[in-house]
């Protein structure tokens, strides 16, 4: 089994209320939740590090502090702290304050899904690991892990089919895609674009619905920013935010009108 830093398993994360929800919002990976790593003098080894999987898809950061102090560090490796504001949850409260609640919706009335259900290793991650898990495994017998970069395919044909399976048990009537890799990944597999600058970049053109079809049924596309765009999440671009804010106000409210329940 794959597992982080520490040795906690890498899990799916996924929806768990199965029950049919009107909209059905696809991401890319699961994030996870992160902890500071203190070495036994105090002194900061990794400021974010990733030890184990979200409790839940689009985690809000809640609950961070029992999840990291549950985790276990052999005797001198030091200790796993909160690693601060804002560096656990964001994606989840973004999701919920800049998307969700601009069209009326909260987590009820939602499907989450996203490409890859496990977290992945990034490359800050990486090079944190290396210069310092690494260093310090056989000295503090620090457990072994599997803790996989992105891949080049997010989602291979087995994938593309379980993400439509759960578009079907979920029965939504409109598909939201954050960012361009679930219109490359996915959304274009279906006739979509594959670019979110594809279907516009002006006040006029973001953030509006589009017929797709997906198998037997015909449904709505809504191609939206990614969480990190909307939220001013690390690297954005300031076109899309100001998009996304404009859409936000002017748009997303009356989005959902005239599409039945």
């Amino acid at each position: 089994m794959k597992s982080f830093p520490f040795g906690n398993p890498i899990l799916p994360v996924q929806q768990s209320d199965r029950t049919p929800k009107r909209v059905f919002v696809l991401g890319v990976y699961a994030s996870a939740v992160h902890a500071r790593w203190l070495r036994a003098d105090g002194s900061i080894a990794v400021r974010a590090l990733a030890v184990s999987s979200e409790p839940e898809i689009f985690w809000r950061g809640d609950g961070e502090d029992e999840i990291i102090a549950s985790i276990p560090l052999p005797e001198g490796a030091g200790r796993l702290v909160s690693p601060g504001e804002g560096l656990n949850g964001p994606s989840g409260q973004t999701l919920d304050q800049d998307f969700l609640r601009p069209m009326g919706l909260d987590r009820s009335s939602v499907w989450l899904c996203d490409l890859l259900p496990e977290s992945r290793c990034n490359p800050n991650q990486a090079n944190a690991i290396k210069r310092e898990y690494d260093s310090m495994k056989t000295a503090y017998s620090l457990p072994d892990f599997d803790f996989p970069p992105l891949p080049k395919v997010l989602a291979d044909e087995n994938r593309v089919r379980a993400i439509e399976t759960e578009l079907e048990e979920a029965g939504s009537r409109i598909l939201v895609t954050l960012g361009d890799l679930p219109l490359q990944w996915f959304a274009s597999r279906h006739g979509a674009h594959s670019r979110l600058a594809d279907y516009g970049s002006t006040n006029e053109s973001y953030g509006r619905l589009h017929e797709i079809r997906i198998g037997d049924k015909q449904l709505l596309l809504l191609p939206l920013v990614h969480p990190r765009q909307a939220g001013q999440l690390g690297g954005y671009s300031e076109t899309w935010w100001q998009l996304h804010q404009h859409w936000m106000t002017a748009d997303a409210p009356a989005i959902l009108i005239n599409v039945p329940a």
